[in-house]
């Protein structure tokens, strides 16, 4: 991979210590499949990378990176846990719980473990002492080594488990430093995003041109703007001028740091879990694009585009 040495050699060495992630807005426009094949570059590139894959919900890099897992480990949030001798149902607890977890009977708490969201102060203002701290499995984090030395973790959120933002910090946890860090965001714009990209060097949003595709991605460049985060654009599965996406992303100052074209044969192993950059070599300046122009994104590299 000669290329691939050419971008090293240049300087990309810059990018260790970048929290690059990945979102979409909306889902299935390849998010993943970009962001696993630049964590493949940069590792071809001898550089340390860790991927983290915070779409908790449905998570799939390990599909493509097939990593072994040498560690898995419940996740857990706190939740309190009531001492109905020493309760005297004041209402404290309940009347200050944000989240309406805690409702107070005659004689009587309840708990709504599910909407907890473990902030602890139900602990800390009970007159009574009568509640301590407990905990419950919301998913597992699994570690392990991918492809080309890739360091590899993802959360998996218990089915029917509605707090995904704990499970996401507690990937973040899991940083390690003088690596560059990929991470993959879940789709849409609600919290588990803002979770994700809040700490952030960079977001690379995966658009599609469709209406569909423009419609999300409006949503959520509004949403990493609104956090103040260097944004550039991947365009997935082009085939072809779509007006209206040239006109948003022009309109809105927003670079395009890669274009990937509409093609069966990525398409095919998409489907059989390959990464593309080992099926397809064709496609590696591509992505040596995209991680120059990341870099130019931050500021941290004056290596040029070499297209």
């Amino acid at each position: 991979m000669s290329e691939v040495q050419y971008i090293y050699d240049k300087g990309l060495k810059a990018m260790e210590d970048m929290n690059i992630a990945f979102a979409s807005g909306k889902g299935g426009t390849g998010k993943t499949t970009i962001a696993v094949n630049l964590a493949y570059f940069l590792a071809c590139s001898k550089q340390k990378v860790q991927y983290l894959d915070c779409d908790v919900e449905e998570p799939n890099g390990h599909i493509f990176l097939k990593p072994t897992i040498d560690k898995s480990t419940p996740a857990k949030v706190m939740v309190p846990v009531i001492d109905q001798d020493k309760c005297t149902s004041c209402g404290e607890c309940s009347s200050h719980c944000q989240f309406n977890a805690l409702v107070t009977l005659p004689g009587n708490v309840l708990l709504f473990p599910e909407l907890c969201h473990g902030c602890g102060l139900c602990v800390y203002i009970c007159p009574e002492k009568a509640i301590r701290d407990g905990d419950r499995g919301i998913g597992l984090i699994e570690k392990g080594i991918a492809t080309q030395d890739i360091d590899f973790i993802h959360g998996i959120l218990n089915v029917g488990e509605p707090m995904a933002g704990p499970l996401i910090q507690e990937v973040k946890h899991h940083y390690k430093e003088h690596h560059v860090r990929i991470i993959d965001a879940p789709p849409g714009t609600s919290c588990p995003v803002v979770k994700t990209i809040s700490d952030a060097d960079v977001v690379v949003m995966v658009t599609e041109p469709t209406p569909f595709g423009l419609h999300d991605l409006k949503i959520a460049v509004s949403v990493a703007k609104n956090m103040e985060k260097p944004i550039g654009i991947v365009i997935n599965r082009q085939n072809g001028e779509f007006p209206p996406l040239e006109t948003y992303l022009l309109k809105n100052d927003l670079p395009v740091i890669m274009v990937l074209p509409e093609d069966r044969e990525i398409a095919r192993h998409y489907s059989m879990g390959d990464i593309l950059l080992q099926a397809l070599p064709l496609y590696i300046d591509r992505f040596m694009e995209l991680a120059v122009n990341i870099g130019r994104l931050l500021g941290k590299t004056k290596t040029q585009v070499a297209r």
